[in-house]
């Protein structure tokens, strides 16, 4: 069973006003808890329980799982998809076609261009390895109502999707002086 959170007993959490001011203590609570949540994620990468525990990396898991839930693609569509370049997919790509869980095949249209796609093989495994971590969040979240779990699914994919919203270019750098 996981210890007691870690929490910041100096801010409490206040309103959720748009005010930056009067929402400095609830803003850092966040901030303080995303990062404490990214080290705990990393150190036990959130990889399940039982056998298939921490067996398939991120990357690995992310891929396989935009295949299965969008179907047979190129390099390109995939890396946009998933937010990477293509070298990148490329390169994650290569050893899970290697592990023989996704299969290259040429494009019927056009037999330059390849197209991925999860083989049965890697179907199975993502199902063992999503099975692994359903156990695990199961575990984590067992004291919490099912309203609290949509409650929590919800806001996080909320928030993944206002972290993948934010470019680069449109972050503010520290003032100038």
């Amino acid at each position: 069973m996981p210890t007691q959170p870690d929490t910041m007993t100096h801010n409490s959490p206040g309103g959720a006003s748009g005010d930056h001011e009067t929402a400095g203590p609830v803003l850092d609570a966040m901030q303080h808890q995303v990062a404490v949540f990214a080290r705990r994620a990393e150190q036990t990468r959130l990889g399940g329980l039982g056998q298939a525990r921490n067996s398939m990396d991120r990357a690995a898991y992310l891929l396989l799982n935009r295949l299965d839930q969008v179907g047979p693609m190129g390099v390109k569509a995939l890396a946009s998809g998933m937010g990477i370049d293509s070298s990148t997919v490329t390169r994650q790509v290569a050893p899970l076609v290697d592990a023989g869980l996704v299969t290259r095949t040429t494009h019927p249209e056009d037999g330059r261009a390849v197209v991925l796609k999860l083989s049965p093989h890697g179907s199975a495994r993502l199902e063992q390895v999503r099975s692994s971590r359903r156990e695990l969040m199961a575990l984590l979240t067992e004291e919490w109502s099912e309203e609290e779990r949509e409650s929590f699914c919800l806001l996080l994919t909320r928030f993944n999707a206002a972290i993948e919203g934010i470019q680069p270019s449109t972050v503010p750098g520290p003032p100038a002086s």
